[in-house]
């Protein structure tokens, strides 16, 4: 392990919400939930005044919305989180060559192979300055960890957050971690923390007094060796710039479970068109086909088939997840459907259509979680038009964005992110020819701020300054508008 904290973590406070606050003046300071507004939807990010109710990732749409019915529910826009999370990424390229992403708000940099910091003082000076520079260009804030390792750069911040910067000193780090819940450790989760629990150790120390025949023989040789070097603070990993993809994949879960097989085959056809539309967008193609399907008693099956050679053409996809699908059962009813690619490489072979191998495999597993990520397609695949949360334009009106849907029509709130106060809101009809989808603005404006971007009107008595707003939500924020229910993602 080094001896000189120059290793890095950023990790953007509560990153979905926090670029929605930043988009919508009239959510900012308010409760805001993002993820998938269905019945099985799950949140991808709460944010901080969210939290306080308890709300957080990964938990059921339907109970964030019981802990917090006045909160703002939103449907997930990848497209703006991406190009954000690539402006922020190239803040770190500019600290070092060797930066490793381990997802759109969170990444390692090793400052030493930058030659950005050599001792403490410097890293310090070169967290503060990048936390800076990211409000700077994107109006966001983020948290900064620095220490000799990629663990405890990681442990730095998680205690750093929200928007700040915790540096560990070396030779400090046994005293820091000694007191910390057996969780804090990476690869520790529910059930290793459990079975741990079980043998009296609740703490670091506990892990380190244990030693490491004791822990070989609770979790297992590998685990064993891995945790007692990681509760001795010791972590050798590199920060590795290349984080190499193993597989393209998407998929949909469903509101409610399909029965027809037609539909079911349609549903496998328009997902393989979607996995190719992002093989390609990455640039590559790839050997074998996967089709996953989750069944109405929660039992996964995954099948498989290899074909010659890599290919990025939609109809070989197609043809081989719907050969796939016939070697499934799906009586009963699917609740999730999802067709990938691995195999990867970066050319293609053509004309496949009769090279697949006839090789099969079958593989059951526990319900997992679904990919966050998928929430807003599932929005748009099951045609809703009008996401909650996404931008719209108006043609007399101007920008604004979504506050809810249903029962034909559409409730918008007219303001940009550079507007001085909350926008007025408007009620349409969902097919209202003036009013369509649009592209996020810019959260950073090198302009001045006005109050609308659209034609200036007189405030109105839901146009109050910011200072005025009310410290809860009205009910309509959660996904309603125009006086009808939210409608479900698929």
């Amino acid at each position: 392990m080094r001896n000189a904290p120059t290793i890095l973590h950023l990790d953007m406070d509560a990153f979905y919400a926090s670029v929605e606050q930043a988009s919508k003046p009239s959510l900012r300071g308010k409760a805001v939930v993002v993820g998938g507004l269905g019945p099985r939807g799950v949140v991808a990010t709460a944010s901080y005044e969210a939290r306080v109710f308890g709300v957080h990732s990964a938990m059921p749409m339907a109970q964030a919305r019981r802990l917090a019915p006045n909160a703002a529910y939103l449907v997930p826009r990848f497209m703006l989180y991406r190009s954000i999370s690539e402006q922020v990424m190239a803040l770190l390229h500019e600290l070092s060559p060797l930066v490793e992403p381990l997802s759109l708000d969170e990444a390692f940099v090793d400052l030493e192979a930058g030659e950005r910091a050599w001792d403490a003082a410097s890293a310090r000076s070169v967290g503060e300055r990048l936390r800076a520079d990211i409000q700077a260009v994107t109006g966001l804030s983020g948290s900064v960890g620095l220490a000799a390792s990629k663990m405890l750069a990681k442990i730095a911040s998680e205690q750093a957050k929200p928007d700040g910067l915790v540096l560990i000193e070396p030779g400090t780090e046994r005293a820091l971690l000694g007191p910390m819940p057996v969780r804090t450790l990476p690869g520790v989760g529910p059930a290793t923390g459990d079975h741990l629990r079980r043998a009296g150790i609740t703490t670091v120390d506990e892990i380190a007094e244990a030693g490491e025949d004791e822990l070989v023989r609770l979790l297992g040789k590998a685990h064993g060796h891995a945790l007692y070097a990681m509760a001795l603070a010791h972590d050798e990993r590199p920060v590795v710039a290349e984080r190499e993809a193993k597989s393209v994949s998407v998929e949909d879960t469903y509101d409610v479970d399909i029965h027809d097989r037609l539909r079911v085959g349609m549903e496998v056809r328009r997902l393989a068109d979607r996995c190719v539309r992002r093989l390609r967008g990455a640039g590559l193609s790839g050997r074998t086909i996967v089709l996953k399907v989750r069944r109405y008693d929660f039992s996964t099956l995954t099948r498989s088939e290899t074909l010659r050679g890599p290919t990025d053409d939609p109809a070989v996809v197609r043809e081989a997840a719907a050969r796939l699908l016939e070697s499934v059962d799906t009586t009963g009813g699917v609740r999730l459907l999802g067709v990938g690619v691995t195999g990867l490489a970066d050319y293609t072979q053509e004309d496949l259509f009769a090279q697949a191998a006839g090789e099969v495999t079958e593989v059951t597993a526990e319900e997992d979680a679904v990919a966050p990520a998928t929430s807003a397609e599932q929005e748009t695949a099951a045609g809703r038009r009008w996401p909650a949360g996404h931008d719209v334009r108006h043609a007399e009106y101007g920008p604004g964005w979504v506050q809810g849907s249903g029962l034909g029509r559409v409730t918008v709130r007219f303001e940009t992110p550079t507007s001085l106060v909350p926008g007025r809101v408007r009620t349409f009809r969902a097919d209202d020819p003036e009013l369509e989808p649009a592209d996020p603005l810019p959260l950073v404006d090198s302009g001045e701020a006005t109050a609308a971007d659209g034609p200036r009107q007189a405030l109105g008595p839901d146009q109050a300054p910011a200072s005025s707003v009310p410290a809860s939500l009205p009910k309509s924020w959660s996904g309603r508008g125009g006086g009808g229910a939210a409608v479900s993602r698929p």
